[in-house]
């Protein structure tokens, strides 16, 4: 790619990444609850659902998924439901006084799978990724490197930009000094994953 391409594709990358959804959600609400030095392992597990999309569609399986209305929509709605479950899960979430360094929180492995499938089941990223890889590839090049480079600036910006979504976020912590606005902000951000899981729900691919 010239660096006029990629330059351009990084804004791409950066609108894409900045434009709130499921993943920001899931990042906010454990940078809210946690921190950012504690939300890292659900950035990282949404990066590996993200790559896993990246993969896919550099495969060719994701032409193939974005062409087939069953397994899309089978992917659609096991996302839809899995949003509303985390939904739910917030809404119910216990307040907490603070999380410490020393104090057990939810374990890194549950935050990173569950960032994980937040991302692997978001068909919207596999049909957006097919429109997108193509307008940027250059025919006569071998395709390798160019996916490998789209692919890697996609994730290093998305890191960056969810990081930024949980600083922003862990900053608020300390106006969440009572369990009434603890419990008012968990029930915020369950109803953003719930309208995550509409949005989802109502997506349908361009004719």
């Amino acid at each position: 790619m010239t660096i006029t391409l990629w330059l351009t594709f990084l804004v791409a990358a950066i609108l894409i990444s900045v434009s709130p959804g499921a993943g920001a959600v899931n990042t906010m609400s454990n940078g809210l609850r946690y921190g950012v030095k504690r939300s890292l392992p659900a950035i990282l597990g949404l990066q590996l659902g993200y790559g896993a999309q990246i993969v896919l569609v550099g495969a060719g399986l994701g032409a193939i998924v974005a062409s087939s209305a069953t397994a899309l929509t089978v992917i659609k709605w096991v996302g839809v439901a899995y949003l509303v479950w985390l939904g739910i899960q917030k809404w119910r979430e216990p307040v907490v006084e603070a999380v410490h360094e020393d104090e057990p929180a939810v374990s890194h492995r549950r935050q990173f799978w569950n960032a994980a499938l937040v991302n692997l089941t978001n068909p919207k990223a596999t049909v957006f990724l097919v429109a997108l890889f193509p307008q940027f590839l250059i025919a006569g090049a071998p395709h390798g490197p160019q996916l490998i480079t789209m692919g890697a600036t996609l994730i290093l910006v998305d890191c960056l930009v969810m990081l930024g979504y949980a600083l922003l976020a862990s900053q608020l912590f300390r106006f969440m000094t009572t369990p009434q606005r603890q419990r008012q902000m968990n029930r915020v951000f369950g109803g953003l994953f719930v309208t995550a899981a509409m949005a989802l729900a109502s997506f349908k691919r361009a004719a």
